[in-house]
C-alpha cells in the first residue's frame, strides 16, 4: 500500500515565518499535533510538533515557527507505508509532512501514524498480547495536581499525555499535551516579566478526558489498536486488578509493526 492511498490531502500548515503563537492558535482550532512547516517558496522545509508549541509560555510572543522546525524524513505519496512507518519512528514524530515527489518538495498532503495503523490491523506481526509491547514505567498525576506541575512533565518527557489516578491509585482518565493546549493554560499571564513562572491554578481534574479506556494485559495487540481507533485516542490504560499495569500508546505499535515483538518479551 502507498501513502497516496491515507494520507491526508488537504494538509493545515504554517510558514517559517509566522509567530509561534499563531500556530498555537492552529493547532487548537483544528485539534492538531503536528504542523507542516513550508518556506516562502511554498516548499516543505519541516514540522512543528505540539510539545514545541507547550514551549512558549508567553500569552503574546514575537518568536516565529522558524527557531521550533523539525526536520522530517522525506515522504512521498508513492513512498510504501511501511518505509513510511519506519521513518516516522526514527524520527520520533507523529505526523510528517507528504512531499509531492523527491524532486518537488512542494505540500501533497500530510501522513500520521493514526493514518497507518488504521491499515495495518491484518498485519503478523501484530500477532500477540498488550503485556509484551506495553510500557511499564509509567507516570501517573491526580486530578487536584497542578497543571503547572503536569505542564513541566510532559515538557520533560516524550510522554504526550498521563493517566490520571484516584487516591486509591485506581485510573479515571488521562490528561494530554492537546488538553493542556486547548485548555488556554499555556495562554495565560505570568506572574514575572521574565514569563517563567506560569500564575494559572488550574488543576487537572478541569481538563481531564474521560471516561477511561483501558485493556488488560492479556488484550490481543489487535484489539487493543481497533479500541484506540474506535475511540480515537493516542494512548490506553493497560489495567490489572483495576490497577495500572502498563499503557500502550501509538509509537508501541507502530514499533511493533515495524519491528515485530522482541522474542524476550
Amino acid at each position: 500500500m502507498k501513502v497516496s492511498e491515507i494520507m491526508s490531502k488537504d494538509a493545515v500548515c504554517i510558514n517559517e515565518h509566522d509567530s509561534i503563537t499563531h500556530a498555537r492558535q492552529l493547532m487548537r482550532d483544528h485539534y492538531l499535533r503536528g504542523l507542516p512547516v513550508l518556506n516562502e517558496e511554498e516548499k516543505v522545509i519541516g514540522i512543528l510538533k505540539d510539545q514545541d508549541v507547550l514551549n512558549i509560555k508567553a500569552t503574546k510572543s514575537n518568536v516565529t515557527v522558524e527557531g521550533y522546525i523539525h526536520e522530517c524524513p522525506l515522504i512521498t505519496p508513492e513512498t510504501d507505508i511501511a518505509d513510511a512507518a519506519e521513518y516516522l519512528l526514527g524520527s520520533e514524530i507523529g505526523r510528517c509532512p507528504v512531499a509531492i515527489s523527491n524532486e518537488d518538495r512542494g505540500l501533497a498532503g500530510i501522513l500520521s501514524n493514526s493514518d497507518i495503523l488504521a491499515n495495518i490491523a491484518g498485519d503478523r506481526k501484530l500477532e500477540g498480547t498488550v503485556a509484551q509491547i506495553m510500557t511499564t514505567d509509567v507516570i501517573t498525576c491526580k486530578p487536584h495536581d497542578n497543571l503547572t506541575k503536569i505542564w513541566s512533565v510532559l515538557l520533560e518527557s516524550n510522554f504526550s499525555g498521563l493517566p490520571v489516578v484516584s487516591e486509591k491509585g485506581e485510573p479515571i482518565g488521562m490528561v494530554t499535551r492537546m488538553d493542556v493546549i486547548r485548555s488556554g493554560f499555556i495562554r495565560t499571564s505570568m506572574s514575572d516579566n521574565h514569563a517563567t513562572q506560569p500564575k494559572d491554578t488550574t488543576v487537572v481534574e478541569k481538563i481531564i478526558s474521560t471516561p477511561v479506556y483501558s485493556v488488560s494485559p492479556d488484550t490481543p495487540i489487535k484489539d487493543c489498536l481497533k479500541k484506540m481507533l474506535h475511540y480515537d485516542v493516542g494512548r490506553i490504560t493497560v489495567v490489572d486488578k483495576n490497577r495500572i499495569a502498563g499503557i500502550v500508546d501509538r509509537t508501541d505499535l507502530m514499533r511493533t509493526f515495524v519491528t515485530g515483538i522482541d522474542p524476550a518479551q
